[in-house]
Parts: structure tokens; C-alpha cells; sequence
């Protein structure tokens, strides 16, 4: 950042703005993503941060970087969002679950939560992690790891993200956020109990692209479409789960899993599903449609997300909030 590119846009220069701005533009959403579990209200934060930059900088001093700054702002902007609540569905996270589904095999706690299209991390800074980081930034987007930030209170969520993902240290945590390093070690002390103690997840990791799991994914996009159930079960480990966010009901296992299928009203004669590949927190997905019988459509039904081990699917997480799939660039509908 140049003084004098500074001094443009403190003078109201728009393009110099963009300029100091633009380059932390997207990991400031990746960020938000993290707390909020949402990629349309991480988008909506960071528009409300950038606005507040652009009214705040002739305040800003130069005692921190441009990029802490800016980072201050966002999870500021953050945690006023989770403690106002108003973006939040209320009939979501209220779900008492799909109707005519068997007992669940745990009920988990409802959470809202969306898919983060991989597309969107392609454009992340390829920043060297700072020396008190502990999760890799790919690592720190995947579903296990935003899940269980979406269990804490806001401010472990921010601390942990800001001290464990962020790398920063406790003292410049506690002036983001104005804190004391006292609560900030204590939340974080809580932070991570919390994620050690939580229900097991998928790792959420990048899955590692080879023959064998493009087989297993086009495998399991056959039977899906087909309707065939059997087929789609005998791909999962015997300990799968099989997720519904915000709705709390969790199967694992095939056999479980099967039964939950089975009562599902798309696939009774099945033939009228479609999978469309994507990806999400790094695990492949799939954007899947129903046949309209009264139209030569198929309209978007929600997405899918893959946990893989080796070569088998060790999780399913279905999403049917269908408002993000143009994130993933799919369509709502498809021909017939």
C-alpha cells in the first residue's frame, strides 16, 4: 500500500480505494463465511465493511495494517449480525425435521448453515500461514470445521477464527474486538474444547482429485438418478452419516440411511433425478433437480455434499436452500 494511493482515496478517490481494498476482498468473505455459515450474509458483511471502510478511512491511522483493519471491521460487523439475528430464517432453524421420516439415530442441534462454492477460494491469497495459526485455509472452510464454529457463542467463533486461522495474537485480538487477552485466552480455551468435544464430522478436507474417486462420484451420480437406493448405500461406509442442516435429524450407517431414503417422496419411480457436479468447502457436490411432471423441466431440488475416504462416501449433507446455487453457478431449473 502506497502513501500516496492512501492519500487518493482518503481524498475520496474511488479507484484508489478499490485499489487498497479489492486485494482483501475475498478473503474478507471466506472470513465472514467462517462466522456467520452463510456465504449470502458473508457477501452482504462485506459490502456493510467495505461501506464503513470507505467512510472510515480518514481515521484510519496506520497503527495496524490496512488488512487488520479491515479484518477488525468484519468481524465487528459480524458479530452485530449474529447478536441482531434478522438474517436468520426463524422457520429454518425451528425445522422439526422431514415429515414421515424414521427416528433419527441422533438429533443434533439445528444450525444455519449453507455450502461455500470452491470456486470462491480460487482467488484466495496464497498468504503463508502465520507462525500461531493452527488450521490451513482451505482446511478452516471445510463443513466439519464451520459447523462446529456455528455450535459456539459469536465471540469464540470470532476468537477462534482470529487466533487460530488468522494466526493473530491474543493482544491484537483483544484490540479487534475490544477485549481484554484475558477473555480472549479464555474464550479460545473454550473455543477449542468445544470443537474437540464435538459430534464427529467429516474432516471437510480438499479431496485428493484420482481415477478411483472420479469412478466413486460417477458411480454414486448412476444410482442417485436412477433411483436406486441399494446402489447409492452400498457406496457408504459402514459408519456414514447422513446430514440435513438446519434441520437437527442425523442418520448413520447404511441401513439407517437407507430407510430415510426410502420414505423421501423423490424417489418413489425415481428417473425424473439429475445431478449437475460442483464443489463445496472442498468436497465434491452435486446440485440435484426433480422432474416437474407438468412441465419439461427439472426444478433444483438442493445440493449435495460428499465426504470421501479412499474410495468410499463416509458422509452426505444435504442442503435445500436452493437460493445458493447461483453462487455455484447452477441453474434453478433444467430441460426436461
Amino acid at each position: 500500500m502506497s502513501d500516496t494511493t492512501l492519500q487518493r482515496a482518503r481524498a475520496g478517490d474511488e479507484q484508489a480505494f478499490r485499489a487498497l481494498t479489492e486485494g482483501h476482498r475475498r478473503e474478507l468473505q471466506v472470513h465472514c463465511y467462517r462466522i456467520l455459515g452463510s456465504v449470502q450474509d458473508a457477501e452482504d458483511v462485506v459490502q456493510e465493511t467495505l461501506l464503513a471502510a470507505w467512510r472510515g478511512l480518514a481515521g484510519f491511522e496506520g497503527r495496524a495494517s490496512l488488512r487488520s483493519w479491515l479484518y477488525t471491521i468484519a468481524t465487528n460487523r459480524c458479530l452485530n449480525a449474529l447478536r441482531d439475528g434478522a438474517r436468520r430464517p426463524g422457520d429454518m432453524l425451528r425445522a422439526d425435521g422431514p415429515a414421515n421420516a424414521p427416528d433419527p439415530t441422533r438429533m443434533g442441534e439445528p444450525i444455519w448453515l449453507q455450502p461455500y462454492p470452491d470456486a470462491l477460494l480460487e482467488g484466495l491469497p496464497d498468504r503463508a500461514p502465520e507462525p500461531d495459526a493452527r488450521y490451513e485455509t482451505h482446511e478452516a472452510v471445510g463443513l466439519a470445521f464451520v459447523s462446529g464454529l456455528q455450535r459456539m457463542p459469536p465471540q469464540q467463533r470470532a476468537v477462534l477464527v482470529l487466533r487460530d486461522v488468522l494466526g493473530y495474537r491474543a493482544g491484537e485480538v483483544a484490540a479487534m474486538l475490544g477485549s481484554s487477552e484475558a477473555s480472549v485466552t479464555s474464550a479460545l480455551q473454550r473455543a477449542r474444547a468445544a470443537l474437540d468435544v464435538a459430534p464427529a464430522r467429516p474432516d471437510g478436507a480438499a479431496v485428493p482429485d484420482s481415477p478411483a474417486q472420479r469412478a466413486l462420484l460417477a458411480r454414486f451420480s448412476d444410482a442417485f438418478e436412477a433411483g436406486d437406493i441399494d446402489a447409492v448405500v452400498a457406496l457408504l461406509t459402514d459408519d456414514a452419516w447422513l446430514r440435513m442442516p438446519p434441520e437437527p435429524h442425523e442418520y448413520q450407517g447404511p441401513r439407517a440411511i437407507a430407510a430415510f431414503l426410502r420414505t423421501r417422496p423423490l424417489w418413489p419411480g425415481a428417473r425424473g433425478l439429475r445431478l449437475v457436479a460442483t464443489r463445496a468447502n472442498g468436497q465434491p457436490a452435486f446440485g440435484y433437480y426433480v422432474r416437474d411432471p407438468h412441465c419439461g423441466v427439472a426444478r433444483a431440488g438442493g445440493l449435495l455434499v460428499l465426504g470421501l475416504r479412499g474410495t468410499a462416501i463416509d458422509a452426505l449433507t444435504r442442503f435445500g436452500d436452493t437460493g445458493v446455487l447461483p453462487w455455484f453457478g447452477l441453474p434453478r431449473t433444467l430441460p426436461g
